[in-house]
């Protein structure tokens, strides 16, 4: 009887042992994993790694790109995590604003797509609809779903934009630029109306380095590169493309045209640079300058050399109305052959 009372109490010192660090074991695993307390982990968590961005926020992120904003005709797909009944497509109405289920209308115009998730999770957070809503918004269409593409570009228009797409890429689909396109590209900006100028370049690194994502609505314009015209006893007479940021002078316009022939009246040539309302004749040596003996004489754009015969009525007789006619109907050329 001793013996198996001995052995019960044994047992029972051992159950004893096991059950007390289980108890603790399983209080451990209650505190942990209640919904308390998992809501305000999740909650936690969220806060760390989605911070709400405010909507004073200016369009450019840390790397300088622009954030897409949300624009009136888009299509807005909504969903809230482990509730499929309040997924939802909306389309953005003319003032800027969306109709969501439960929430009624909100203005999202203007706001970027995580600026428009937690305007859509406060809504449904006070409004007692959701406690810890975790929304998710993405732009399933634009209103303006592309780029247009204007001025000197081989085929201009507006190019689809539905990922991410910079300028180099666009300029690239409409067929590259003309010899005539200038030496920057504006772009103004859909989302705020900001305008940009970029430098376009030979170099292809400046080119890489300069080049700018572009978001749907965008406009990109080339405008035409400055001209100057030179016409009269030169090899090739026509327009010529001033690069070189824009700079030529008298000696650089005539190289281009192919030098002068012998019968050019060299004493003599003329140089037409439109005024407000009127044009400047001024006599130009151009011996003078190829000897050193002058300085050579930077042109603006639109100035028109005239290099005339050597015989006395070329020189004297020819009047600005006709030089200015023989300009414009120059041939153009790039100045890069």
């Amino acid at each position: 009887m001793k013996a198996a009372m001995k052995l019960f109490g044994k047992c029972a010192t051992k159950s004893r042992a096991i059950f007390l660090p289980a108890c603790g074991f399983a209080l451990l695993c209650l505190t942990f994993f209640s919904p308390s307390f998992l809501s305000a982990q999740s909650s936690a968590q969220r806060e760390a790694v989605s911070p709400t961005t405010s909507a004073g926020d200016s369009v450019g992120g840390a790397t300088g790109e622009p954030n897409l904003r949300v624009g009136a005709g888009d299509l807005l797909a909504v969903t809230v995590f482990d509730m499929p009944e309040l997924a939802q497509n909306v389309r953005v109405n003319d003032v800027g604003d969306a109709s969501f289920a439960f929430i009624g209308l909100l203005h999202v115009a203007g706001l970027t797509p995580d600026q428009t998730r937690d305007a859509i999770a406060t809504s449904l957070r006070d409004g007692n609809f959701v406690l810890h809503p975790q929304v998710s918004v993405l732009i399933q269409e634009y209103g303006t779903q592309g780029v247009s593409v204007l001025g000197q570009v081989q085929k201009p228009g507006v190019y689809p934009v539905l990922g991410s797409r910079t300028l180099l890429d666009v300029i690239s689909q409409a067929g590259g630029t003309t010899t005539l396109a200038g030496s920057s590209v504006t772009i103004k900006r859909h989302a705020d109306g900001a305008i940009l100028t970029i430098p376009l370049t030979r170099n292809a690194e400046q080119s890489l380095a300069s080049d700018v994502q572009l978001l749907p609505g965008d406009k990109v314009i080339i405008p035409r590169a400055s001209l100057i015209y030179v016409i009269g006893d030169v090899g090739r007479p026509g327009g010529f493309v001033m690069e070189n940021d824009g700079k030529m002078t008298v000696l650089q316009a005539v190289a281009l045209a192919g030098g002068q022939t012998r019968t050019a009246a060299m004493r003599h040539v003329r140089l037409i640079r439109r005024k407000e309302s009127n044009y400047s004749d001024t006599e130009v040596s151009l011996k003078k300058i190829m000897n050193g003996q002058e300085s050579d004489v930077e042109l603006q754009p639109e100035d028109v050399l005239y290099v005339p015969n050597s015989t006395a009525k070329s020189v004297v007789y020819r009047g600005v109305p006709s030089i200015l006619q023989s300009a414009s109907s120059a041939a153009v050329y790039s100045a890069v052959p």
